[in-house]
């Protein structure tokens, strides 16, 4: 058995001993690159580093792309996976939960360690067997002592060699309410849809990266439609990747051993027709079926997966060149909302002056206001600008806008009342969809901010018309943004689909292989539980409803709802025309070019490759304060 330092030799240390690993603070530390693994030996504390896959080098391999004889290109490979990439790994690149979870095993092995060390001591002091050694050491339990466990070996890694590899589509359904977003990100607090991802893929070795604790997808040939941002759900997400098949590899065919005779001997030798009856009974290999004799890629990432990630169905062979983002036709989401939109007040209808109670939306003034969206516009004023991305075009094409009700979910409280249009229960549940070719950062949370300021009456339903005149509204009011949870990434379009404005298309078309039905029973199993606790609480507020004085909020001031679970208090209201307006895009841009080394924006982009320029100049800095 190695000593404990040499398995952990090479891991940097940047903080000063401690008596006890503390999770938080480390945690902190390892996220700028620096590890510490403190072990406990003699009442002597040690410093340990580890060189688990460590590496000095950076060199990238790629290795180029032979499709199979066999199959149409992207779909199967007969290539090594081993050579998908060549990945070096260090603790700069992984997240927060990565990283406490490393902790968390390094301390785990360091105590299965010490508990064999204790065990292997107090057996050292008993007799000797008649080769000489203890009892201890031939796992033998002593007087007082457990047994001496023997190591487990650890588990080996796949051949990749041994297997085909396949291009797949995989259509995924999560709720994002507890995730930081769809992509990875080493500095996200909180996990992410892509890292979940990419454990069940590691795990059930349908790719083969180089090292398996750094996340890069660069090995399998990988892409995505939607990239939903924090507590964004999306129940129709789409990814394309390569992944091991079942497929057998071909066996090699060896060329016959030449014959003995002379050159030109037309006389057979001998039992060579025995040889070629032989090879005339072989039965000929049973066809291969791509889907019924493939791996069950739902059922097994599923398993993997957490309840609340789930995916849904498999495209066995995507078109060529098929690109799961710039294949994609159109995106669909939709924004959830309740009628009213949150608790009520007591005074009657008739007592207010614009005809509705607090908390009610204007259904038809967002309706109306939603129909301006529809067609291609600068939507400069409904997004968030990024610097960093030096974005200029703003147009993009809504091909439907609108608010509709949502049937058969709402569950009754009955101090609400019926609905004074059509005498139905409430509340209600409705939603903002919208079809668009693409979207900017936060267009949709934006375009429903306005939504609810209008359905509120708050604004009228031309202020949506006033924002997308960017010649006489240049730069965007600073308003706030919607609540991120309600909003779902419903549906990515492609050629061939039923939605689809090419539905002719059945070359380009995904044909998907959905699960089965434990899919469902899984899915019935997260939604009964997340359905008790919708229902005690409903219980809860209609019991309390009835015994309480009213139910009129006696906070002073107006409340502005944003898509959250209660509205938000404000003062006054402060009409959107008289907000403090937000930089333009383009002095947005100059800004971050400028702390970028530039003289403004339409430099950096004349650079052409500006970010490999920015890249350089870093590195430049890096080499010249290092010398002397």
């Amino acid at each position: 058995m190695k000593p404990l330092h040499e398995l952990f030799w090479g891991l940097c240390l940047h903080c000063p001993p401690s008596p006890s690993l503390n999770l938080s603070r480390h945690a902190g530390g390892l996220l700028h690159g620096c590890s510490q693994v403190l072990a406990r030996r003699g009442g002597q504390y040690q410093r340990h580093h580890h060189l688990r896959r460590f590496t000095t080098t950076h060199q990238h391999l790629t290795h180029p792309y032979r499709p199979s004889s066999i199959f149409a290109a992207r779909r199967f490979s007969t290539a090594p996976v081993a050579n998908m990439a060549d990945v070096s790994g260090r603790y700069e690149s992984w997240d927060q939960a990565r990283l406490i979870s490393r902790i968390r095993q390094l301390e785990h092995e360091l105590d299965k360690r010490d508990a064999a060390s204790k065990a292997s001591g107090a057996g050292s002091g008993t007799p000797s067997n008649k080769n000489g050694a203890g009892a201890g050491a031939a796992g033998v339990a002593t007087d007082g002592a457990p047994p001496v466990k023997k190591r487990k070996k650890e588990a080996k890694r796949i051949d990749s060699s041994r297997y085909s590899t396949r291009f797949i589509a995989l259509k995924l359904a999560y709720l994002g309410k507890r995730y930081g977003g769809f992509e990875y990100a080493t500095s996200a607090s909180l996990p992410t849809i892509e890292g979940e991802l990419w454990n069940a893929l590691t795990k059930s070795c349908l790719i083969f990266p180089e090292d398996q604790d750094v996340v890069n997808f660069d090995c399998c040939e990988y892409s995505k439609c939607g990239r939903t941002d924090r507590g964004v759900s999306a129940f129709g997400q789409v990814i394309g990747l390569r992944v091991r098949s079942n497929r057998p590899v071909p066996k090699k065919q060896e060329d016959p051993a030449p014959a003995a005779g002379a050159e030109g001997d037309d006389t057979p030798m001998e039992g060579t027709e025995k040889v070629e009856e032989e090879q005339k009974e072989k039965k000929p290999e049973k066809a291969w079926d791509e889907i019924n004799d493939e791996i069950q890629y739902v059922k097994v990432l599923n398993r993997l997966l957490p309840d609340d990630i789930r995916i849904i169905a498999w495209c066995p062979s995507p078109p060529p060149d098929f690109s799961a983002r710039f294949s994609c036709e159109e995106r669909q989401y939709r924004y959830f909302f309740t009628q009213p939109a949150f608790t009520p007040t007591a005074t009657t209808v008739d007592g207010t002056p614009d005809g509705m109670k607090e908390g009610y939306l204007d259904i038809d003034a967002m309706n109306q206001a939603a129909q301006s969206f529809i067609g291609s516009h600068d939507f400069r004023n409904f997004c968030k600008v990024d610097g960093s991305k030096q974005i200029t075009n703003f147009e993009r094409r809504m091909f439907e806008a609108g608010v509709e009700e949502v049937k058969d979910v709402g569950t009754v409280l009955p101090y609400l009342g019926a609905s004074a249009v059509d005498g139905s229960q409430l509340p209600k549940v409705y939603s903002f969809n919208i079809r668009g070719t693409a979207f900017l950062w936060h267009q949709i949370r934006h375009m429903v901010t306005i939504l609810f300021l209008i359905g509120q009456r708050l604004e009228t339903p031309d202020l949506v018309t006033r924002l997308l005149d960017v010649e006489n509204t240049p730069r965007k009011p600073n308003y706030d943004l919607a609540h991120e949870t309600p909003l779902v990434l419903w549906n990515c379009v492609f050629p061939g689909d039923d939605e689809s404005r090419t539905s002719n298309d059945a070359e380009n078309a995904l044909h998907w292989v959905y699960g089965e039905a434990d899919v469902v029973e899984n899915l019935w199993s997260h939604y009964r539980e997340k359905k008790m606790d919708e229902l005690l609480a409903n219980r809860l507020l209609d019991l309390v409803s009835r015994q309480v004085q009213g139910t009129e909020s006696k906070a002073k001031g107006k409340r502005v709802f944003q898509g959250g679970h209660e509205g938000k208090l404000s003062g006054g209201y402060v009409p959107i025309a008289k907000k403090q307006l937000t930089p333009s895009p383009a002095e947005i841009n100059d800004r971050w070019a400028q702390r970028k080394g530039f003289k403004n924006s339409d430099e950096m982009r004349e650079s052409k490759n500006w970010r490999k320029v920015i890249k350089d100049a870093k590195q430049a800095a890096a080499a010249g304060d290092g010398d002397e």
